[in-house]
C-alpha cells in the first residue's frame, strides 16, 4: 500500500511471491523470490497464510508441502529492504506496539502451518536460517537435506524468533545453544538433536519428502485434523502463544535498542553484507552501540579476520 501527496490511499497489487499448486492430494507451496533465496517480505509472510487457508479449504488437498524456489529454502528477513533501506525501522523514540502490530502480524502469517488443520512439511534444502527458521519451524514435520543448514543468527544482534519453536522443539538447553551463539548447524546435527524428522542426502530429499506426504495423503483429513489438533493444544497447554507474545516484543526491543541501531547504522553505511558479515564471524559488537567502523577497519577485518559461514546470506 501506497499514500500519495493528498492523503489517499493507494493499493498496490503484491507481487506473487508464494506459488501454489496441487497434486495427488498434496498442496505444493513454494517461497519464490530465488534471487534472493527467498528472503522475507511482508507481502511473502502473507501469501503464505493464504495459501494455506486455499489448501485448508480445497477438499482434495490431505497435506500440504512447503518448499523454497532455487538455491535455499528461506534465507531470512531480506536485509536490503529492512536493514541497509530501513523500511520498518522507527525513530529513536519508537513504537514498541507499532512494531509488535507488524511483526505479530508477521508471525501468526507463518504459524497459519502450525494452526492448519491440514498437516504441513517444510522440505528444506540450502539455506533455512533467521526468520527462514521461524517459517520452517512452524511447519509440523521439517526434513532437511543432510548438508542444509539452519540456525538463528540474528540473535547474535537484531532479533529474537517470534515464533520462540527453538524451545519447543528442543528443550532448554539445545534451544539456548543456539540463540546464545548464534550458530547453524547441518540437517544432520538437526535430526540428531531431534529438531527436524529426518535428514538425507541432497539427491534422496524431494524422494524421501514425498514418500512422507504420500504416506500422511492416504489418512481421512477428519483423522488428520483431530490428531494434529490433540498434539498441538499439548504445546498451548504449556504457553505456546505467551511465549510468542514475549518473542516478538522482543523481536522489537533488539532491533531499537542501542546494538541494534549500531547493526543497522552499520547496514546503512557499508551494507548489509558487511554487516550479516561482522555479526556472524562473531566480531565484536559493542555494548550500548557506539562508533561504526571505518571502511578501513572493515576492509583490515575482512583481510585479517576468520572467514563467515554463509557471508551476505543470511537475515
Amino acid at each position: 500500500m501506497a499514500q500519495d501527496q493528498t492523503n489517499e490511499r493507494v493499493y498496490v497489487e503484491p507481487e506473487q511471491v508464494v506459488l501454489y499448486a496441487v497434486r495427488d492430494r498434496k498442496a505444493y507451496l513454494s517461497l519464490n523470490r530465488p534471487e534472493r533465496l527467498n528472503a522475507i517480505t511482508h507481502d511473502m509472510a502473507a501469501q503464505i497464510a493464504a495459501a494455506v487457508a486455499r489448501a485448508n479449504e480445497d477438499p482434495s488437498v490431505h497435506v500440504i508441502i512447503l518448499q523454497g524456489a532455487g538455491r535455499a529454502f528461506c534465507s531470512g528477513y531480506d536485509l536490503h529492504h529492512y536493514a541497509e533501506d530501513g523500511v520498518d525501522t522507527q525513530p529513536p523514540v519508537w513504537d514498541p506496539i507499532q512494531d509488535f502490530q507488524m511483526m505479530k502480524s508477521n508471525t501468526d502469517n507463518f504459524f497459519t502451518l502450525w494452526r492448519s488443520l491440514k498437516p504441513t512439511i517444510a522440505k528444506i534444502h540450502g539455506y533455512a536460517v533467521a526468520g527462514g527458521s521461524d517459517i520452517a519451524l512452524s511447519c509440523d514435520l521439517v526434513v532437511m537435506a543432510e548438508d542444509a543448514k539452519i540456525g538463528y543468527m540474528p540473535a547474535r544482534v537484531w532479533g529474537c524468533p517470534t515464533t520462540a519453536m527453538w524451545v519447543y522443539r528442543l528443550g532448554a538447553e539445545k534451544a539456548k545453544r543456539m540463540l546464545l551463539t548464534g550458530d547453524t548447524i547441518d540437517g544432520r546435527k538437526a535430526a540428531d538433536w531431534g529438531l527436524v524428522v529426518d535428514a538425507v542426502p541432497a539427491e534422496d530429499l524431494d524422494r524421501t519428502v514425498e514418500e512422507l506426504a504420500d504416506r500422511i495423503a492416504g489418512v481421512p483429513i477428519n483423522q488428520l485434523a483431530m490428531q494434529k489438533m490433540m498434539v498441538n493444544q499439548a504445546y498451548d497447554n504449556m504457553g505456546l502463544h505467551g511465549t510468542q507474545i514475549l518473542a516478538t516484543l522482543f523481536d522489537g526491543i533488539t532491533r531499537h535498542s542501542p546494538e541494534g541501531r549500531w547493526f543497522r547504522d552499520f547496514s546503512a553505511e557499508h551494507g548489509f553484507a558487511e554487516a550479516v558479515r561482522w555479526r556472524d564471524t562473531g566480531r565484536w559488537v559493542p555494548n550500548g552501540g557506539g562508533p561504526v567502523p571505518t571502511a578501513e577497519e572493515v576492509a583490515r577485518d575482512r583481510t585479517e579476520g576468520a572467514s563467515p559461514d554463509m557471508s551476505g546470506k543470511e537475515a
